[in-house]
């Protein structure tokens, strides 16, 4: 459970608006405020899977329904295209505009409303640190080189209108979140369930991850707690690829001993496998150590175990 330290909003019931309500953390996050009395306002594209309460927003327009945002007491902006696929020039172009289009658009929009609210919290990447090898990385770390890093960094500063407004941002990076339904750790089950799992290339690389239930209580710290601004590595720690294929390994009872080679890797998925799968962030979390956050599940070990059970 985390410390309650300084909150500006404690447990009193909140309208929050969410984007990126149908993905991995953002449909957790949409069941937990609920659960706990919030109101939530999710921004969805659709009409069709529009609810009451919900906003309209098209990113790629530039259009959002502006008048629905106001007095909301927090913005939790999620949405992005999935980068776990192989990257086509086509690709590349809607994962950047799919994460600056959208946060530069709420940015702009709850700078300018009569009541915005008091913070957004925004998604954003350990990719931020690039192939950092063995360097310890913390929030105060320089952006790295590559792709990935080069958009999240304008991922970050695309919020830039919103912190001149007065309104803390928090900008959340993300590491892999172990979930039995959805992201990386769904994609493993099965070829390691079936005990041809094994490390991707030289299992050297420095893997930064979190377990769904801590990130979603990450989220809810982010939008209480206002001594935090700015970059959080929103991360329960880091552990080398071999480590976690042990550690797989072992939470399923099955050997790992078919590796994929980097080779094979770059093959299957181009610039994708360097970036995204052999890329090291020996990230740490700093910034919510240093206020005392407490995580559910603190060791990999512990965070499978809760994961498969849950699955």
């Amino acid at each position: 459970m985390a410390d309650a330290g300084s909150t500006s909003t404690a447990n009193a019931p909140m309208r929050v608006a969410v984007s990126g309500s149908t993905g991995l953390i953002g449909g957790a996050l949409v069941e937990r405020l609920r659960r706990e009395g919030h109101t939530v306002a999710r921004l969805v594209r659709s009409a069709k899977n529009a609810g009451a309460g919900d906003i309209a927003w098209d990113p790629d327009a530039g259009t959002i329904d502006r008048a629905a945002l106001e007095g909301v007491d927090a913005v939790v902006h999620l949405a992005g295209e999935n980068v776990g696929t192989r990257w086509t020039e086509e690709k590349k172009r809607r994962i950047r505009d799919s994460r600056i289009k959208g946060t530069r658009l709420i940015s702009e929009t709850i700078s300018r409303l009569a009541r915005p609210p008091r913070v957004l919290v925004q998604a954003s990447a350990t990719g931020f640190y690039g192939d950092r090898g063995d360097e310890a990385l913390d929030e105060a770390s320089a952006p790295g080189a590559g792709f990935l890093a080069e958009v999240v960094r304008d991922w970050e500063g695309a919020s830039g209108l919103a912190e001149s407004a007065g309104i803390r941002v928090v900008k959340l990076r993300i590491g892999v979140v172990l979930a039995p339904k959805g992201g990386a750790l769904e994609k493993l089950l099965l070829p390691f369930r079936m005990g041809v799992g094994g490390r991707m290339g030289t299992g050297r690389q420095w893997m930064p991850w979190i377990s769904l239930d801590d990130g979603v209580e990450v989220i809810l710290r982010a939008i209480r707690d206002e001594r935090l601004r700015g970059p959080v590595n929103a991360i329960a720690g880091s552990v080398r690829n071999a480590d976690f294929t042990e550690a797989l390994g072992r939470a399923l009872h099955r050997p790992t001993l078919f590796p994929i080679p980097s080779f094979g890797m770059r093959a299957i998925m181009g610039e994708m496998a360097d970036e995204a799968l052999l890329a090291s962030q020996r990230a740490e979390p700093a910034r919510l150590r240093e206020i005392g956050h407490v995580f559910h599940h603190p060791t990999l070990d512990i965070a499978l175990a809760a994961a498969l059970r849950n699955g």
